[in-house]
């Protein structure tokens, strides 16, 4: 690890620089390809040597650790400027959504759930986005702009949902844009109405709290990612 850090323990700029490099392009591989694709075609797409990858992150434990954490940094970092620059809340929901299926959340952190272990740093990480997108929803509902009903589960679950890829489609459109549309539509039928034009919502409806008990079962791998 010498020469890799300034003379205060910082890590340099261009240490930083490959670090991410590497992060965002397991994040690209790890979608397309699954959590155990090859490590040298990480290294390849991020422009670097694979023992440049080795020495920021010794095996794909780490790896994946570090592209779970970067993720959640994403989502909190959106859902704190989707609080500060929202019109209002529901507007706030709308751009914390959309830059959710941006980064590719939904489609990463089911498929590598399993593999890192939910110690005090990864929880942290995951409320830090949790925490304000419930506010958001809280505030969108008490200023009468989303349906009663709908809770933490119904934002989550739907970003996941839209964040897959649809292989057959990508060779027609971009899934991407698709996806976008998609959620557009979703955050319209979240809209406040008239209670005697809504359709009832089925269950299970799942909250924040129920999100977190199911925190344990995405750690030990038994949510399915096919």
């Amino acid at each position: 690890m010498g020469g890799t850090t300034d003379g205060g323990g910082r890590m340099r700029a261009d240490a930083q620089r490959n670090r991410q490099l590497i992060i965002d392009a397991a994040r690209d591989i790890f979608i397309e390809a699954g959590a155990d694709a090859p490590l040298d075609e990480i290294a390849r797409q991020a422009g670097v040597g694979i023992a440049t990858l080795y020495r920021r992150f010794p095996d794909r434990d780490a790896l994946i650790r570090a592209v779970v954490l970067d993720t959640f940094g994403v989502m909190a970092e959106t859902a704190r400027n989707a609080e500060e620059h929202g019109t209002d809340a529901f507007d706030a929901l709308r751009r914390f959504m959309h830059g959710a299926l941006d980064a590719k959340m939904g489609a990463i952190m089911p498929m590598l759930a399993g593999r890192v272990e939910f110690d005090d740093e990864v929880d942290q990480a995951r409320l830090a986005v949790g925490v304000p997108v419930q506010r958001i929803l809280t505030t969108a509902q008490a200023q009468g702009l989303i349906r009663p009903e709908a809770v933490f589960g119904d934002i989550a679950f739907m970003v996941v949902r839209l964040s897959r890829p649809l292989p057959a489609i990508t060779k027609i459109l971009v899934d991407d844009d698709l996806a976008h549309r998609h959620l557009d539509i979703y955050l319209d039928g979240l809209r406040a109405s008239d209670p005697a034009e809504r359709l009832e919502l089925r269950p299970p409806a799942v909250s924040l709290a129920d999100f977190d008990k199911l925190r344990g079962k995405f750690a030990n791998g038994a949510v399915p990612t096919d």
